[in-house]
């Protein structure tokens, strides 16, 4: 049940939960993320950054693709941030059937062009379009990014981004950041920007940097109507850290022995996920 973003999120919005986007840098990665959404009859979307696209190479696009046309939950590949028209379009010879690009850090004028631009070529062969306005913070640099340097979303710009460029959902800065808090940071969503958000936009919110914020906000930012929330960091650290302990056993030297365990590990994760975004047996409404 291979669909596009569009389609997908559709459901999510009308029945009031999140498609949760799970980052894979490998084969095993995305088998493992795929069986636990088919356990939990959840639908989901398969993120590929172009670093991790580079990586697994296009060529593994078609296993993907192959995988998910034959499995009982609807599943979406996509391109996480694009930062290119070379990109996208590499991007969906490939495959993917939904991609974004991320002109954020463009002057706004200059970001509505290149969606626009992107909207009118994905369309026309029935690949969504994901865009992103404000600035989502980075934990991952040497110095984390202060509330106060983080552009949230203006509702009223995000109403004029949406009309203008005909994307097919938006990723919102309303305070999360990409990667893992550190200890003596503690992330606090502004809900008050979502729900002004939510009363002008009507297409699907996307919430990025979604690992290692609290629950309670991650429940509440769906509760007032984001439909799809980023994880990368959350499974990625549950993946190698088990793989790390695995290793500390020198004989081994199999991935059929060494990655199982790590990914049971990251199932765990990805479950907890699930539910906790309500995602869980609404692949019944596809």
């Amino acid at each position: 049940m291979i669909l596009n973003m569009k389609d997908l999120l559709e459901v999510a919005k009308n029945k009031g939960f999140a498609v949760p986007a799970f980052n894979i840098s490998d084969y095993s990665m995305f088998n493992g993320i795929m069986e636990i959404c088919e356990e939990e009859n959840a639908p989901v979307i398969i993120a590929i950054h172009p670093d991790e696209l580079r990586h697994i190479t296009s060529e593994m696009v078609k296993g993907i693709r192959e995988r998910i046309i034959y499995s009982k939950i609807p599943a979406v590949i996509h391109l996480d941030h694009g930062a290119s028209i070379d990109q996208i379009m590499k991007a969906i010879q490939a495959g993917f059937t939904s991609v974004m690009i991320d002109g954020s850090l463009l002057k706004y004028e200059d970001n509505v062009s290149i969606c626009k631009k992107v909207c009118e070529l994905a369309h026309s062969v029935n690949v969504s379009v994901e865009g992103e306005l404000g600035t989502i913070g980075n934990t991952d640099s040497v110095e984390t990014t202060a509330p106060e340097d983080i552009l949230y979303t203006n509702p009223d710009q995000a109403y004029d981004f949406s009309q203008r460029t005909k994307i097919d959902c938006l990723a919102i800065a309303i305070g999360t950041c990409h990667g893992i808090y550190p200890k003596d940071k503690i992330p606090e969503l502004r809900i008050d920007i979502l729900d002004e958000i939510k009363k002008r936009v009507s297409i699907p919110l996307v919430l990025h940097g979604g690992s290692s914020n609290k629950d309670s906000e991650i429940e509440k930012a769906v509760e007032h109507g984001v439909n799809k929330i980023n994880i990368s960091s959350d499974i990625k650290v549950a993946y190698y850290n088990r793989m790390r302990e695995v290793l500390k056993d020198m004989s081994l030297r199999e991935p059929n022995v060494i990655q199982p365990p790590c990914v049971e590990e990251m199932k765990k994760v990805a479950l907890h996920k699930i539910k906790l975004f309500r995602a869980d047996n609404m692949a019944s409404f596809y």
